[in-house]
């Protein structure tokens, strides 16, 4: 997945389907609530929470690409390039973090 494209994609999309951008503030709550989607099938498909019967059906593929979504949209409009800061962070973290897990004695 190449972060650059995919956020041409949804500003593309948002220009041709979704007329413009909910404001910053609109889309926050918009991206806490896809969120919060996201938790619920966590909890309730992998956690010890039962899954109620109406939540069986639901995609967490689908409910991650929200996630996905809105941040893009939260991207695109505050003119942040994802992939610049994606390879950033992963630089650091690589650089950061390189024996941090391997040293971990909670994780053997």
């Amino acid at each position: 997945m190449n972060l650059k494209n995919s956020q041409l994609d949804v500003d593309t999309w948002i220009k041709e389907h979704g007329v413009r951008y909910f404001n910053e503030l609109t889309n926050m709550a918009q991206l806490t609530e896809e969120v919060g989607e996201v938790a619920r099938i966590i909890a309730r498909r992998y956690g010890e929470q039962s899954e109620k019967e109406s939540d069986k059906n639901k995609d967490l593929g689908e409910e991650l690409a929200d996630v996905v979504f809105v941040v893009m949209c939260l991207a695109n409009q505050t003119g942040i390039d994802l992939q610049a800061a994606f390879d950033k962070k992963m630089d650091l973290k690589s650089i950061r973090d390189k024996d941090r897990h391997k040293n971990n004695e909670k994780l053997k």
